[in-house]
């Protein structure tokens, strides 16, 4: 089966083009060597994907004839991904918490009246 379509059939992305974009982007290795959409995925090989800031390390252990439901994808891979990855993002979305909290968006002018107005005049 195509990495593509197995992409896609395991539901690791949700449509056959954005798998195919990834993979034109050289997100995706099988093997340790940067994929081709058309490379030819079977049972042992081992995916290396970099989605969301995190390099997935996914086992194939066999190919679907067709999508399957998320239920079913545990018997199609493993995921092999340490967990070091997963924290490392968790500590990227603090740092950036940190900066600005989600949704508070940009300052109004009456925000910046009243940071001067304490700052006092200089």
């Amino acid at each position: 089966m195509r990495v593509d379509k197995f992409l896609w059939a395991v539901r690791f992305y949700k449509t056959r083009s954005i798998a195919t974009d990834a993979i034109k982007k050289n997100h995706v290795r099988i093997n340790g060597i940067v994929a081709k959409p058309s490379k030819e995925v079977y049972g042992g090989d081992i995916l290396e994907i970099r989605k969301n800031q995190i390099d997935y390390k996914i086992l194939v252990l066999d190919t679907p004839k067709s999508r399957v439901g998320a239920k079913l994808v545990p018997q199609y891979i493993k995921d092999q991904t340490p967990k070091e990855a997963f924290k490392h993002l968790e500590l990227l979305k603090d740092a950036k918490n940190y900066y600005r909290k989600k949704g508070t968006g940009r300052p109004t002018k009456k925000d910046r009246r009243d940071l001067e107005e304490f700052l006092g005049d200089e």
